[in-house]
């Protein structure tokens, strides 16, 4: 297959940037056909019963009042006719359909396109990137080359038997050495202590403040070069299979060899599956050499409990004030590895957000960069268009595989990617799984793609890889930092909350209103991209721009303010 990548002069670069934000996708006030194919149509308000639209050079009279985000036909379908959005299959009508009805569950059923691992010719024009020419960002440089956006160290337990010792060492180190805390606060009873041991009166110690603020216990930092300390606990590392035992350990081995992560506490019990051994053999296949500083104590052999926990408090503490050394220094865009995640979709997530985000990756794959598309459930009816895109033969075959193997999966235990669609998804227009996955596919651009992973493997290519996740966002999310990608940018209709212990996750909402009722957990709004002010391609510089400030220390996305630190590993069972 032949890839062509376009090295365009910088006026022509221009010339293409301008066509680019001055076409628009054939869209009104009222509504958008994303693809001149489609032969349904998305409602950007609510639509009455008797508006009359004009599509195409046809005029259509609504015969139902059509909810926001939702669709209507472009024309009359028989039962059996096909239904296509954004060019792609996504349902078969199951009843007769007027033009000018809604689109909804009771009318199709889920459809996707066949695919085969044959792949056609892909061109690719890569965007106008002058804008970001000579950018750099602050990062934190490791020794194997790459760089954090983040300097993290992490308290891992091989086992949830170790969750207790964890939660003892959290609270030893985290607050105490200024930290992030559970709450927006954190009590210090300690002053009252010491004021009551030196005989102070009752009306003293009820004027005494004792409440410190997160901000205030951030600028009590010991540490000021270390972002902080997480501690990942988890339910696995024993009780399972053998192989749940192996996942697990590559995936913890991912986040130590993350370049957000200068070095980590291993606790192990000493009897379970997840051995000490088998993650040391999993860091190294990650990085031969590694010369992070890593702790691993096991309580079995150990004098005592408590003997275990000194141990792990002062080697934690040894190992701050080496990653305290390191600094933030300028470097290249080029060192930049973005996982593409979105979760509580809307009917606008397709159309807004993801596209734009696909925009931000193609220009940080033109720069030399990597962004990585994962939830491979939320690609199932675009495969096709994924093979196509495959730069290598062997990784065409690798998806097909595992996409063909996922699906079988889940028709083992009586389901199937039809059924992945969450109840809030529907409610708000996406009422087909390839509906929700064509818009979903947006966040990986228009690039080639150099490299299909299994879950828990290294990103090791520059350019747009794809990773094998659930479609769950907080499995997701932690596989995509256990490949080594040092920001997420997570794109969403409905809200959620997730974040991540090591990678920051920016958040993009597809709608202003959404944004404006969630902005304590939302970072940008790709909303302009429908109210018109802004086109995908401006809409996709500002993810960019915003992607460079989080990954230089200059803005704390709200997921980290917030402390959502979710850490689920998929134990390779059926998750959708």
């Amino acid at each position: 297959m032949e890839i062509i990548n376009n090295n365009i002069n910088n006026k022509s670069r221009r010339q293409s940037k301008n066509h680019i934000q001055q076409k628009k996708t054939s869209m009104s006030k009222n509504y958008i056909q994303i693809s001149p194919l489609d032969n349904i149509i998305v409602a950007i308000t609510d639509l009455k019963k008797g508006t009359v639209t004009t599509i195409n050079n046809s005029k259509i009279i609504l015969k139902e009042n059509i909810k926001e985000k939702h669709k209507f036909s472009l024309k009359n379908f028989k039962i059996g006719d096909k239904i296509y959005m954004y060019n792609v299959l996504v349902g078969n009508a199951i009843q007769t359909i007027s033009k000018g009805c809604a689109i909804t569950t009771e009318n199709i059923k889920p459809a996707s396109a066949d695919f085969q691992d044959s792949r056609k010719k892909y061109i690719w024009k890569s965007p106008d990137i002058s804008n970001f020419e000579g950018k750099s960002f602050n990062g934190f440089q490791r020794e194997d080359g790459s760089v954090g956006t983040a300097n993290y160290w992490i308290v891992i337990p091989l086992t949830f038997c170790e969750n207790r010792n964890v939660d003892v060492l959290e609270i030893a180190l985290s607050e105490k050495l200024g930290y992030e805390t559970k709450k927006d606060f954190s009590v210090n009873t300690k002053t009252l202590i010491n004021m009551y041991k030196s005989g102070a009166s009752k009306e003293d110690l009820l004027n005494t403040p004792i409440i410190i603020t997160k901000e205030e216990l951030s600028k009590n930092k010991l540490f000021p070069n270390v972002s902080g300390i997480k501690f990942l606990k988890h339910d696995g590392g024993c009780g399972g299979t053998p192989q749940d035992a192996k996942v697990l350990c590559n995936l913890l081995a991912g986040y130590i060899t993350n370049s957000n992560v200068a070095g980590a506490t291993i606790l192990s019990l000493g009897c379970q599956h997840a051995q000490i051994q088998m993650l040391q053999k999993a860091i190294k296949t990650k990085i031969p050499n590694c010369t992070k500083p890593v702790c691993y104590l096991e309580q079995q052999k150990s004098k005592s409990e408590q003997n275990l926990i000194e141990e792990a408090v002062k080697h934690t503490f040894i190992g701050l004030i080496e990653a305290n050394k390191i600094k933030r220094t300028p470097t290249s865009l080029n060192k930049l590895i973005v996982g593409l995640e979105c979760g509580g979709s809307d009917g606008f997530s397709g159309i807004s957000a993801n596209p734009s985000l696909g925009y931000a990756s193609d220009l940080l794959v033109a720069l030399g960069g990597t962004t990585v598309l994962a939830e491979f459930p939320e690609l199932n009816g675009v495969e096709q268009n994924i093979i196509n895109r495959c730069i290598e033969k062997k990784d065409a075959q690798k998806f097909s595989k595992l996409m063909r193997d996922y699906e079988a999966s889940t028709i083992a235990v009586g389901s199937s990617f039809d059924n992945y669609s969450s109840p809030g998804n529907i409610k708000d227009g996406l009422i087909t799984d390839a509906m929700k996955s064509a818009g979903a596919a947006k966040k990986g651009g228009t690039s080639p793609i150099v490299a299909v992973l299994d879950y828990a493997e290294k990103i090791n290519k520059a350019g747009l890889n794809l990773l094998c996740t659930p479609g769950n966002d907080v499995e997701s999310t932690t596989g995509l930092a256990g490949s080594g990608c040092n920001m997420i940018i997570f794109t969403t209709g409905l809200g959620t909350p997730t974040g991540n212990p090591i990678s920051p996750v920016l958040k993009v909402s597809s709608n202003t209103n959404l944004f404006e009722r969630m902005n304590d957990i939302i970072d940008l709004d790709a909303g302009s991209v429908i109210n018109g002010e802004d086109t995908i391609a401006t809409m996709g510089e500002k993810i960019l721009n915003y992607i460079i400030k989080v990954a230089s220390g200059e803005i704390i996305v709200k997921a980290t303010k917030n402390g959502y630190n979710d850490f689920i590993p998929w134990k390779r069972g059926v998750s959708l």
